[in-house]
């Protein structure tokens, strides 16, 4: 609907170049929608908070372009729901500032790595962010061995390659990270949250079904109990508390379950691959390497078993970096949901 709705009604001007009707029409026809936003040649597509793409700007009016998280409360801790609230930010040249909203983390760093693949120009982080980096990155180099023993080099080389080896097919690792956040929203909603809603949700009903007959008979109170109870309907559904047929325990169940089974077919084409299936991303390997560079471990067995012990480590009370932010939020879930094991 939102397709349909989006080339319907052309999206509005929002930075300081503005496409000519032909161009608009063509460059939206080609672009590669990710979430609420879309990407294409000539312009980026931003959603409002009620509608998808609802915007462009220009790529030559986009001055900076990154993402900005807000974690909900406990989310490093192994309870409640591991969740975060996920912003793409578009800076302007002219200095303003475009945030917009979006249900999945995983969509804003697709479109971050397409605007990094296709406008290299343009920063993926903020400017704050930027200089926190590259200290960090100094601060991180300054702890690593000046040189590896025999063994060591030996792991730093194998996990390499099978992190190259992961980057081939990115779709397996996103998936998996996909299906676990999933899996470990879904199986913390708590039986009495859902019974509440179920409660919440036929009391709406009701309440719409009496405003609806009471204005037919013609009482003026009927509109109000009308729209105060579709609005609660509304809102119980957006919670995302219910189960439904593509979101319950099963589903997400087998969802977790076909995403390991199909890295696990991929990983069988890697001989002597160092992790497990259900642990293969890019940025478990990058923490494996670091723990070797850094002297914590002599080979990829005992690697892995310091990146476990320093996510287990991780709470909400511990502060981390930005870096590591985005690591943990990442590749967290993936241990959650398997005890570790």
């Amino acid at each position: 609907m939102q397709g349909g709705i989006w080339m319907i009604f052309p999206p509005k001007q929002y930075g300081i170049r503005e496409l000519t009707e032909t161009e608009l029409s063509e460059d939206r026809k080609k672009a590669l929608k990710i979430g609420p936003c879309a990407v294409g040649e000539k312009a980026l597509y931003l959603n409002s908070f009620y509608f998808s793409r609802r915007y462009y700007v220009c790529w030559s009016d986009v001055s900076r372009v990154f993402k900005r998280v807000a974690m909900t409360r406990g989310g490093y801790t192994g309870k409640g729901i591991f969740a975060s609230v996920p912003y793409l930010v578009v800076q302007l040249k002219d200095g303003r500032e475009k945030q917009c909203n979006f249900k999945f983390e995983s969509k804003v760093d697709d479109i971050l790595s397409r605007v990094k693949e296709e406008h290299p120009d343009i920063p993926v982080h903020s400017a704050e962010s930027e200089a926190k980096l590259r200290k960090q990155q100094k601060e991180e180099d300054a702890l690593y061995l000046k040189k590896l023993s025999s063994s060591a080099g030996t792991a730093v080389k194998q996990l390499v390659e099978a992190r190259d080896w992961l980057e081939k097919r990115p779709e397996l690792y996103k998936q998996l990270v996909f299906a676990a956040k999933q899996k470990r929203i879904v199986d913390h909603i708590s039986p009495a949250a859902q019974t509440a809603a179920f409660l919440i949700l036929l009391a709406a009903l009701c309440s719409t079904l009496f405003g609806l007959f009471a204005m037919q008979t013609g009482r003026s109170y009927g509109l109000m109990f009308a729209l105060f109870g579709a609005g609660v309907f509304v809102m119980v559904m957006a919670a995302r508390v219910l189960p439904s047929k593509h979101r319950n325990r099963k589903s997400v169940q087998r969802d977790w379950d076909q995403a390991v089974a199909e890295m696990k077919e991929y990983l069988h084409g890697k001989e002597d691959f160092p992790v497990p299936p259900q642990y293969a991303h890019p940025v478990v390997l990058n923490r494996m390497i670091r723990a070797v560079r850094q002297g914590r471990a002599d080979d990829a067995e005992s690697a892995l078993r310091v990146v476990k012990n320093d996510l287990k480590a991780l709470n909400s009370t511990v502060t981390v970096t930005q870096k590591e932010h985005d690591e943990v939020v990442t590749v967290k879930p993936l241990f959650l949901v398997c005890g570790y094991k």
